[in-house]
């Protein structure tokens, strides 16, 4: 009986380990495009799943980019949604996917990245410092500029068009995400 209450009390010890392990393993997720997105997966794992940004996944593959986005970064990606590309002239993204077009879609899709882990509060203090405007400039050469619209963090690119963060801080292990409703143009 002695020996019965032993195995008892070790599984049950194993089995209250094995729980309090997998709630401090948990991971606090942000939902994007009606899919989890996991701190511990990086850039590339994560954007796959979602529905809002396949149009941009397409784009990310066609240009080659999958590995350097996979890759350590630290990266900070303003990702737009589908409808953002939608709403470009008709036949852009077509004719941007094309073999031919490969370099102009790279720089299209480096130019939505900036080198580091940026945050929304890192913006918001750049801004802050900078007197209501920060500078960044991204992977592709040139800057983009930041400003907020009242609690909206903005982004304009160098041709003027604004897009807004719609979700802000998706952290990734290799950089964080920060979803976007226009596509920036170079």
């Amino acid at each position: 009986m002695k020996t019965l209450k032993l195995k008892f009390a070790g599984l049950l010890a194993v089995a209250l380990l094995s729980t309090f392990g997998a709630f401090a393993q948990k991971e606090k997720t942000v939902m994007v495009g009606g899919a989890a997105m996991y701190p511990s997966k990086n850039i590339i794992e994560n954007a796959v799943n979602s529905k809002d940004h396949t149009t941009l996944v397409a784009a990310v593959k066609a240009a080659g980019l999958v590995e350097t986005l996979s890759g350590t970064g630290p990266f900070t990606v303003f990702a737009p949604v589908n409808s953002a590309f939608d709403a470009l002239p008709k036949g852009t993204v077509d004719n941007l996917l094309k073999p031919e077009n490969k370099d102009m879609l790279t720089s299209i899709l480096t130019y939505h990245v900036i080198p580091g882990k940026v945050d929304s509060k890192a913006v918001a203090m750049m801004i802050k410092d900078g007197g209501g405007k920060a500078m960044a400039k991204t992977v592709q050469g040139e800057e983009l500029t930041f400003t907020m619209k009242g609690k909206n963090l903005m982004i304009t690119d160098s041709k003027g068009n604004m897009a807004k963060v719609t979700t802000a801080d998706v952290y990734q292990s290799n950089g964080v995400i920060h979803v976007i409703d226009k596509v920036l143009m170079p």
